[in-house]
């Protein structure tokens, strides 16, 4: 009754009351996915001519780079034609600043845009500013792919995640948090037998249609219940994202929740890039939000199509996936990625035995660190971590003291550490980049589900 009253009544008011148009995205998002492969290509070229020319005309970072290149939105008659543009890396969006930024006069004041900080899984800190036109469509493409899973809009969601999106906005964010979304968090930054027990009974109690977490978290929540032997928590659906659903993870979290696990794939700086639907044969692309390309080494690019505060063209996001062009027989004509290979984060094991999520570090440990480029932590022992690190011309005696702070305050004082300065921190032979690497904790977790 909660959940109909919810998505047919309370969520509709409330978006009219904001203003917010995600929920009419949303119910046009439900069409577009079933247009043929030809006319969401064609739709694509479209918005891309159209940022194109809006970060040649307004953005001071294009301007001069197309420029000394030699190129001009005007070039592209077709999709293959981007390659021609430069590609932008996480360096250079980190050293353009605010060249990055459309100077156009926005409908609202730039304060109101949104600022996404993140160091991401690759260690390096980055500021991401989305207009709130783009935010809520990105939030209806998240939407459409959630109900992918079997959940459906309006229902609880459990949430195995670290810092709780809702805790900024202070008491109104609590209230709109238990009133209307509705969603529960088992915080992965310091996980405990105590802590998975009381959000279990929460689940139990509450009977969320969704349980959405970094693929790790969520293993260990499966291996928690199986352990336990509680066999009643039936969602609707499970989301898994952040990082690689290993297939020995997915065998038991399926196993225990009794649903399949849709595996889902984004990065904080353009939001949701892919997620598989019920059929789970590769990854659909959110087409009408983001355009992709691989490279010949694999590495993924993708052109941001509806953020115009900070247009992010041919960003390479620092993973590597694989496409062979299928079609899936859902009947959705959004692009195909089989297979994503990058991004892996470990958890780490605190000498007291709690576990910290890596993912969850990447905001509650990297992004705190002044004069950081990049930095991966290494649990070398339970009681011995290195931290690896590229530093910028802002690094001091102060940052080493912010370090041992951090490690300290995260980890306990029982963990010792050593910062080693390098030059680079290399991707692994398969591409991907581990911001947190811990073979104790994997050995861990894996022997929990034994």
């Amino acid at each position: 009754m909660l959940t109909t009253l919810n998505r047919n009544l309370v969520l509709p008011l409330l978006a009219h009351k904001r203003g917010s148009q995600h929920l009419r995205y949303l119910s046009q998002l439900e069409q577009t996915q079933f247009d043929p492969p030809e006319v969401v290509r064609a739709r694509q070229l479209g918005q891309l001519r159209q940022v194109l020319q809006h970060a040649f005309d307004t953005v001071p970072y294009y301007k001069r780079n197309w420029t000394a290149a030699g190129i001009h939105p005007s070039d592209v008659g077709s999709l293959v034609d981007l390659h021609h543009f430069p590609i932008l890396t996480k360096n250079d969006l980190r050293g353009a600043g605010d060249e990055l930024l459309t100077t156009q006069v926005p409908a609202k004041p730039r304060a109101a845009w949104r600022i996404k900080r993140t160091s991401g899984s690759t260690g390096v800190p980055l500021a991401i500013r989305i207009d709130e036109p783009a935010v809520q469509w990105k939030y209806a493409c998240t939407l459409r792919s959630d109900q992918w899973s079997g959940y459906r809009l309006g229902q609880r969601v459990a949430k195995v995640w670290g810092n709780p999106e809702y805790q900024q906005f202070g008491l109104r964010g609590r209230l709109m948090n238990h009133f209307v979304d509705r969603a529960v968090y088992l915080d992965t930054l310091n996980l405990t037998a105590e802590r998975m027990a009381e959000f279990v009974r929460t689940v139990r109690r509450h009977r969320p249609g969704l349980i959405f977490g970094h693929a790790h978290s969520l293993y260990l929540l499966a291996a928690y219940l199986k352990k336990q032997t509680i066999d009643d928590v039936r969602p609707n659906g499970v989301i898994s994202t952040a990082m690689p659903l290993h297939q020995w993870q997915r065998a038991v979290i399926e196993e225990v929740f009794g649903v399949p696990a849709t595996d889902r794939y984004g990065c904080e700086e353009v939001s949701l890039i892919a997620c598989q639907c019920e059929k789970h044969r590769g990854f659909h692309v959110a087409a009408e939000s983001v355009f992709t390309e691989v490279a010949a080494d694999g590495k993924l690019l993708v052109t941001d199509l509806v953020n115009f505060a900070m247009p992010l063209i041919r960003y390479q996001t620092g993973d590597v996936v694989k496409v062979s062009g299928q079609v899936c027989d859902c009947g959705r004509g959004l692009p195909i990625i089989d297979s994503v290979m990058g991004r892996d984060a470990d958890y780490v094991l605190k000498p007291d035995g709690g576990l910290i999520s890596g993912i969850s570090l990447t905001e509650n440990f990297a992004l705190h660190i002044t004069g950081a480029a990049q930095v991966q932590i290494v649990q070398e022992t339970i009681t011995h971590l290195r931290v690896r690190l590229v530093k910028d011309d802002q690094f001091t005696d102060a940052s080493r003291e912010q370090i041992a702070k951090l490690v300290v305050d995260t980890f306990g004082p029982a963990m010792r550490h050593d910062v080693e300065l390098v030059d680079a921190i290399p991707q692994e032979p398969s591409g991907k980049y581990r911001f947190c690497i811990s073979k104790v904790a994997t050995d861990h977790l894996k022997a929990l589900s034994a």
